[in-house]
């Protein structure tokens, strides 16, 4: 009997000391996940801040930044697009359209809040506000269909409708209206005033398409 008892006492013992331990060794699995998925939404949190932060400076350093929607394109399509963007010195990215509209909100810009539905790219150049609408606008004309679709853009800081963004890429791009001037230069007068009037008529039309846009006709 003393021996069943000793035995008895000692398993007693035995499972106090166990007890607590299996309560702590609970408690730490129970809130190691917990600090975890904490840690993971504070970084998920400061990753999606910096990145509206870039896209931010993005769209306030750009010349012109197009917003385009697209659909059904493939991997090949649109590796060719962007390879055509980039010789074009044109960005063409795609992005979230809670981050576009948070960087937008960050510059003061609500004109683009209600295109931004649906899957969106944006196509960007830092140095030639026409480049983004011609080379779009001729991917357009060269696919014959509407895979892709430009909805609107910022140029210049200006809201333009797919309209005026339509009359902006009839305008020549910078490197070539600077070369269509050069060469005139050493051509007769009459070349020269003839490249010149072309130009000016391409930029009455888009100015005249942003008028018409902002008087609602």
């Amino acid at each position: 009997m003393r021996v069943k008892e000793q035995s008895a006492r000692r398993g007693m013992r035995s499972m106090t000391v166990v007890m607590p331990l299996c309560r702590l060794h609970r408690g730490i699995f129970n809130e190691q996940p917990e600090r975890r998925w904490n840690k993971q939404l504070s970084k998920n949190f400061e990753l999606k801040q910096e990145k509206v932060a870039l896209m931010t400076e993005k769209v306030k350093n750009a010349k012109a930044m197009l917003v385009v929607s697209y659909k059904g394109i493939t991997v090949e399509e649109i590796t060719a697009l962007r390879a055509k963007c980039r010789e074009n010195g044109v960005e063409y990215v795609v992005y979230k359209n809670n981050l576009m509209l948070r960087a937008l909100d960050n510059l003061g810009v609500h004109d683009l809040d209600h295109l931004l539905v649906g899957p969106c790219a944006y196509a960007f150049s830092d140095s030639d506000a026409v480049a983004p609408a011609k080379v779009l606008s001729e991917h357009i004309a060269q696919a014959k269909n509407d895979k892709i679709i430009i909805k609107a853009g910022l140029v210049e800081g200006t809201y333009m409708d797919a309209q005026a963004v339509d009359a902006l890429a009839k305008l020549p791009s910078r490197d070539v209206l600077v070369s269509k001037i050069m060469g005139s230069l050493n051509a007769p007068i009459t070349n020269f005033v003839g490249v010149l009037s072309a130009t000016l008529r391409s930029l009455v039309y888009a100015v005249d398409a942003v008028r018409k846009q902002k008087a609602g006709e």
